[in-house]
């Protein structure tokens, strides 16, 4: 009889860690798809925010920043911040506050309004990253590297979603309104949230107990291998369309291999995690930003019919390698603060993010986007020694990984 209730207690427990899993990842992907969504709906909005106001391209680009530089310069503030609170609240409250900067926008009768907006916006943009990640990762502990792809997978949906959905309404609504519609979703979402996240800290989900923490040398390897393939990225979808345009692509053409381009993004995200499980970090970011070169390279090669075929495997490697990324912060976060980790990670991809495109704007400015692109392909073979010096590191971590299991 004692057998038999030591039996009950354990499948009770492994259904409520089961449960716990699938509502913390649940909650995530929800919380990374309305942030991402609402980040990328933005671009959308630029058009009609400079026939409004009477802007030029600068002034865009400052309208962009206030967003993109408030979201990506909090990181590690919003996170400290964050982690005081349960996190149900934290990512509740995120999720709030950014749609209060939409609802700002909507209410807004001046460009000043807007731009307060958008900071407000950006604020709660900047807790979802680190704390939701920090959640997959305490949740999933030593099998989380999957988990996160499919959490990043759910950022892409988001982007794909929300700009969509944001262009159908302008059709039929002014911009205040659909700002006004926006806001109310993301009301819903935060409710969402609080129903579908577990209770308590973090730290009261499953550690990770058999990572002790990683080296400051290889977590600052690691966020320079992100930020190079953030850049990566950023380069060759800022060429893409006027190649496009060389070999006689139209406006139709462009939208239909960004895309392209999208779609295999994301299923490389979903993919890549589950490989780098597998396959190890090292193997999958090599073969990932290899072929990310020589596909890159190929584009200025290939006639318009076949770039357009090849593009969504271009996506897919372009893309995919950000989730083997993530899913390694955990094991070489320095000290074990992997939330902490989180945060440095996605300031130093952001800041990135918004770096590279004028690094390679001038580039192409001076030399042609042939030669943009091709540098975009040289960045991406720049990660593979950087790559290679994590070995070391994550070696040390899987040594260690192991005594922790005999000792147990």
């Amino acid at each position: 009889m004692n057998q038999a209730v030591r039996l009950d207690g354990s499948m009770h427990g492994d259904r409520a860690r089961l449960d716990l899993k699938r509502r913390s990842l649940g909650g995530a992907c929800l919380a990374h798809a309305l942030h991402d969504g609402y980040t990328d709906l933005l671009y959308v909005m630029l058009p009609v925010w400079q026939a409004e106001f009477g802007l030029g391209y600068a002034g865009l680009a400052v309208l962009r920043s206030l967003y993109y530089a408030t979201m990506g310069g909090l990181q590690v503030p919003a996170d400290r911040l964050a982690a005081r609170w349960p996190i149900r609240a934290g990512l509740a409250v995120s999720t709030l506050v950014a749609a209060a900067g939409f609802c700002v926008m909507a209410l807004s009768a001046s460009l000043a309004g807007l731009c307060a907006g958008l900071v407000l916006a950006g604020v709660g943009a900047s807790i979802q990253h680190p704390r939701a990640s920090h959640l997959v990762a305490q949740a999933y502990g030593g099998s989380a590297r999957g988990p996160l792809g499919i959490y990043n997978f759910a950022g892409d949906l988001g982007k794909a979603l929300f700009p969509v959905a944001v262009a159908l309404l302008l059709g039929i609504l002014a911009w205040r309104p659909v700002a006004g519609l926006m806001a109310g979703v993301g009301l819903a979402a935060a409710l969402a949230l609080v129903l579908v996240l577990p209770r308590g800290s973090l730290d009261a989900a499953p550690a990770r107990a058999h990572r002790i923490g990683g080296e400051g040398r290889g977590f600052s390897l690691l966020m320079t291998v992100g930020a190079l393939d953030t850049a990566t990225r950023m380069g060759t979808l800022l060429f893409l369309p006027f190649l496009l345009e060389a070999k006689g692509g139209t406006g139709t053409t462009t939208g239909l291999a960004l895309a392209l381009v999208f779609s295999g993004g994301a299923f490389g995200k979903a993919v890549c995690g589950w490989l780098g499980e597998r396959l190890g970090v090292v193997t999958c970011v090599l073969a990932t930003e290899t072929a990310t070169a020589l596909l890159v390279a190929a584009l200025l090669l290939l006639p318009l019919g076949p770039t357009l075929v090849v593009l969504p495997l271009v996506g897919l490697v372009l893309n995919g390698t950000s989730s083997v990324l993530y899913g390694t912060v955990p094991d070489l976060a320095p000290r074990g603060d992997v939330g902490r980790a989180f945060a440095l990670f996605y300031t130093a991809v952001i800041g990135s993010g918004g770096l590279a495109p004028i690094a390679y704007g001038a580039l192409g400015d001076r030399m042609g986007s042939g030669v943009g692109l091709l540098a975009a392909a040289a960045t991406a073979l720049t990660i593979v020694p950087l790559v290679l010096c994590l070995r070391r590191p994550l070696a040390r971590i899987e040594r260690e990984a192991e005594q922790e299991q005999a000792r147990l």
